[in-house]
This record gives C-alpha cells, structure tokens and sequence, in this order.
C-alpha cells in the first residue's frame, strides 16, 4: 500500500483548469498510452454527479481536471455518466468497478457519493478515492472540499454594485446545506454592500431525485418569476439547472451570474454569454488534477483538502469585458477579497 501524506490546503489556481465545452454522452474509457498511472495502476476515474458531462458547470469542471491529467501523465482514463434514479448499492457497484478495473484514483464528483465511498474505499485500501463535496474517513480517501460562501460572496459584491432595482435573486438547485453554503455567501455579500438591497431566493426542489440541479425547465421559471418581481440579477447554484436561469436572464435582457465553471467562456451558453456578468468560480478541477498528480507523485492526499480564496480555490471570473465598466464593482470585490483574506469579513454559511 502507498504511503500517505495529508495536507491542509493544496494551492490550484481557479484560472489553471482552461474548461473546454463538453458534449453530453455515456460512460467513457480513454487509453492515452504512455505511463501507467504510478505502479500498475491505470489513470484517473471519475463517477459523475447528476446532471452528468455537459452541464457547463460542476461536471465539466471535474471533466477539466481528468483531460489536463491525461495529457500530463499519458494515461488511461474513465468518466461514467449517473443514472437516473439510482441507489446507493448502483454508486458502491459504479466506484468498485473502477477500482478492480486499476483506476487509481477514483472520484465521486458530488456529496452524494458519500455513503458509497465510505464503504468501498474500505474494500480497495490499495486505490486512493476522492469525493468532492463531502467528508468520507478513512486512510485512502481524500475529501475535496471548497469554500463555496466565499465565492458567492464575492458574487454577492458584485450584484450589489450592479443592481439598478435594488433586488436581485438567488436560484438553489436543491434545498440542502451544501446550497446554503452559496446562498448564504450570496445574501452576505449584497447587504454588506448594498444594506437596501433586496434578495429573492428560491429553491428548485427539496431532494435531487426530484430534478433540481437537472431540470433547465425549472431553473427558467424560476428566473422568470424572479425577474417578474423587479429582479435584474440573478445568481444560480443549480448545475444543469441553471442553464435556464441564464436563458431567461439574457431573454429579459437582465444579468446572470454563473457558477462552479467561468461560464462566459461555455460554448454551449454562448447564445447568452453577453448577459453573463461574472461566475462565482469553484476549482473541481484543480482539485481533481492535484489528487491525480499526488497518486502520480506516490504521495496520495488523503483527509480533508479545503480549496479556499487563499489557495485560489474559488474566486470569481473577470472574463466578460462588461465587468469592469460596472462603476465601482472590481475595486469592491478586490477589497471584499482582501477582507476574507485577512479575517476581517467573516462569511456565513447559513
């Protein structure tokens, strides 16, 4: 069995992981040839959260992070797609298969490969496992965990200064903590700036099962229902989801505000990008290519891995040249970061 190293914090840059546009598709293997992955172990595996490749978001973030690793290393590689309605019993059997085929690591991209990992990782100690969004125990596991309520609240900052209504709006995907970490950030943000703001918040659904970072549909009612009440920006932590809440956002000509993934930059949102003010960034895939290297290295992270402002592990994206003609929004959010850098803006997250 490997040696194991834990870290507190690895530095990755937000602006290290270059997010190429994703198709949607099934479970592939891609063999790159050339090293092995370390030992006799195949590359990187990741096993998707909801919404699979293609969301322009978490997914192809994680997707982001396997591609540069690949290309680094030259080695075999594996992404495989949810299915709908699935148990935990189908994600045990999804992550052990991959570490009887020899990937090493394996990642459960998503909070709800916990229970999975918790009891595989147990039955492969050889192969490092990684889950992002959650904390698993256990000596080969590495849980990737970010501060999400920091980017949402620098997303916060930035609605505040943009706001010409006073009233901007929050779309959740789901109504679970993890959520609330962002809308949290968010609502911080925009009344520390802007105290005579108001933030209309809205969650799609109460479990995931129920479609609520999958469903566009959903997230553009929302929206609508949202602009509809004076609303002229509109911040979404929802996935696949919040595809919608960006569409009706550039059809009511008002701004949205993206996550996890810059995505002004997504192909595929292209048709809305010019309303598209910034994205509250979350760096999965740096955090999927640094447990890469470290299996690489054979100094596998294990443990609890926060990526924070500090470490560039979240941030928010300067991309739309619209951003910097908002009166006062860069120096804001510049100053804003420097107070949750130096402790002096604690920031919620609930």
């Amino acid at each position: 069995m490997r040696r194991t190293s834990k870290l507190t914090r690895v530095a990755v840059g937000v602006a290290s992981i270059a997010l190429a546009a994703t198709a949607c598709g099934g479970t592939s293997s891609d063999n790159g040839g050339g090293s092995d992955g370390g030992k006799d172990d195949k590359g990187v595996a990741i096993a998707y959260d909801i919404g699979g490749k293609g969301d322009q978001s978490f997914n192809d973030a994680a997707f982001a992070g396997l591609e540069k690793a690949k290309k680094e290393f030259g080695y075999d590689t594996a992404d495989v797609e949810p299915t709908e309605g699935e148990t935990d019993a189908d994600k045990e059997q999804r992550l052990a298969s991959l570490a009887r085929q020899g990937y090493n690591p394996v990642i459960g991209v998503g909070y709800a490969y916990a229970p999975a990992m918790g009891a595989v990782a147990k039955k492969y100690p050889d192969t490092t496992f990684g889950i992002v969004d959650s904390t698993v125990e256990g000596d080969n596991v590495a849980s990737l965990v970010f501060a999400e309520e920091q980017a949402s609240y620098l997303a916060g900052v930035a609605a505040a200064k943009t706001t010409k209504t006073n009233t901007v709006g929050f779309v959740g995907g789901v109504d679970i903590p993890l959520i609330h970490k962002f809308e949290a950030g968010y609502k911080q943000g925009v009344l520390d700036t802007n105290p005579k703001a108001k933030v209309l918040s809205q969650y799609l659904t109460q479990t995931a099962e129920e479609g609520g970072f999958a469903s566009p549909d959903k997230g553009k009612a929302a929206a609508e229902g949202q602009i509809e009440k004076k609303a002229d920006v509109v911040y979404q932590a929802a996935g696949l989801s919040g595809q919608g809440v960006i569409e009706a956002a550039a059809k009511a000509k008002v701004w949205a505000i993206g996550v996890d993934s810059d995505q002004y930059k997504q192909a595929a949102l292209a048709p809305y990008k010019n309303y598209i003010l910034t994205s509250a960034l979350k760096d999965v895939g740096g955090a999927v290519y640094a447990l890469s290297k470290s299996v690489q290295d054979d100094k596998p992270l294990n443990g609890t891995q926060t990526f924070d402002l500090k470490v560039n592990g979240v941030g928010l994206s300067e991309a739309n040249p619209e951003y910097a003609k908002v009166p006062g929004l860069k120096a804001a959010v510049d100053k804003a970061k420097e107070g949750i850098n130096d402790g002096s803006i604690k920031v919620k997250t609930e």
